[in-house]
C-alpha cells in the first residue's frame, strides 16, 4: 500500500489551509489522504468524562470541517479521518513514521491544543524522521502559481519556483531529491541558493591569509554547486535550474529568496545519540519568516 500524505488538523485557520495543501499534494503524488486530530484524554474523575466527551465531539467537528474543505478543493483524492490520543507531538511523530509526508498548520487556535510554531508544530519538525511541510493560513491553491496579468496568482498559469536552501559544506542528496521531485511534480523551476561568508582573520590559518580578499570566491562557489549539482541534472533533466550563490547569512538568503517561492525546501541533521533534537538557526529562521509552505527534509 503506498504511504499517504498525512495532515494534522485542529479546526484552525491554518491546518485547514495545511489539508487544502496536503490533498494537492497528495493528489500529485498519487497517494491517499489521511487527515488526523490529536486530542488529550482528561484524568478519571468528576469531571473527566464530559471533558472527553467534549473532546470527541470537537475531534469530530474538526474532521468534518477539513474532510468538507478537501472535497470542496480537491475532490480527486482519496481522503480518510481519525481521531487519535495526545499527547499531540508524540501522536504526530507516529503518524509522521506511517507517511510519505506530514503536512501542518504553522500557528494553531492555542498553546495547548493548537499547531503553534514554537511548540507543537516546532516539535515535530525537530523531531520527526520523515518531510515535514509548515502551511500558513490563507494558503490557497491559485498561491503557488505565477500572476496572470493584473489578475494576480491564477492556477491556470504555471507554478512558482520551488527554493532549495543548500549547505555545500553538507549536500545531502535526501534534501536534494526531494527537492528535484517537488519541482518535477509541478513542472516548476527549482532555484538553488547557496551562501557563503568570507572567513575572518581569526580562522585563517598561515596558508589561507590570501583568501580573504580572493575576487573569484563566488565563482568558486559557483562551480562548486554546479558540480554537485550535475548528476541531479542528469536524472532530472526535464526539470529547469538556476543556480545562485550570494555572499551573506543563509538565512537572510533564504528568506528573500522564499519571497517569490510556491515552496521552500532545508534540510534538518537528524540528532545522534547524545545530541538534543534541534532545528538549527536558519530552518529556525524559515519557520518564522518565510511566508510560502515550507518542507524540511530530515537527513543522516
Amino acid at each position: 500500500m503506498l504511504s499517504p500524505v498525512i495532515a494534522g488538523v485542529d479546526g484552525s485557520a491554518e491546518s485547514l489551509a495545511a489539508a487544502e495543501w496536503a490533498a494537492r499534494e497528495a493528489l500529485r503524488r498519487g497517494r491517499p489522504l489521511r487527515l488526523v486530530h490529536v486530542w488529550d484524554r482528561h484524568p478519571r474523575g468528576h469531571d473527566g468524562e464530559p471533558a472527553n466527551a467534549a473532546q470527541r465531539h470537537l475531534a469530530r467537528r474538526a474532521l468534518r470541517q477539513a474532510q468538507e474543505r478537501v472535497r470542496s478543493a480537491v475532490p480527486g483524492v482519496l481522503c480518510t479521518g481519525e481521531q487519535v490520543e495526545g499527547p499531540a507531538t508524540a501522536a504526530l511523530l507516529k503518524a509522521a513514521e506511517q507517511a510519505g509526508l506530514l503536512v501542518l498548520g504553522s500557528r494553531g487556535l492555542s498553546g495547548f491544543t493548537g499547531l503553534l510554531v514554537g511548540s507543537v508544530a516546532q516539535g515535530v519538525v525537530a523531531k520527526a524522521t520523515r518531510p515535514v511541510v509548515l502551511v500558513r493560513a490563507g494558503e490557497g491553491a491559485e498561491d503557488g502559481h505565477l500572476l496572470a496579468g493584473e489578475r494576480g496568482p491564477s492556477t491556470r498559469t504555471g507554478h512558482l519556483d520551488v527554493v532549495l536552501g543548500i549547505d555545500l559544506a553538507d549536500a545531502c542528496d535526501e534534501v536534494i531529491e526531494f527537492a528535484f521531485e517537488e519541482a518535477r511534480l509541478r513542472r516548476a523551476r527549482l532555484r538553488v541558493v547557496h551562501a557563503w561568508q568570507p572567513p575572518s582573520a581569526v580562522g585563517l590559518g598561515p596558508g589561507d591569509i590570501a583568501l580573504v580578499e580572493d575576487p573569484r570566491r563566488a565563482e568558486e562557489w559557483q562551480g562548486f554547486l554546479h558540480a554537485v549539482l550535475a548528476v541531479w541534472r542528469d536524472k532530472y533533466p526535464d526539470t529547469e535550474v538556476l543556480e545562485t550563490v550570494v555572499e551573506g547569512r543563509a538565512s537572510t538568503a533564504l528568506v528573500r529568496a522564499a519571497s517569490a517561492a510556491g515552496l521552500l525546501v532545508v534540510g534538518r541533521r537528524l540528532a545522534g545519540r547524545t545530541t538534543l533534537p534541534r532545528i538549527g538557526p536558519v530552518t529556525h529562521a524559515a519557520v518564522h519568516h518565510v511566508g510560502c509552505p515550507l518542507a524540511v527534509v530530515p537527513h543522516k
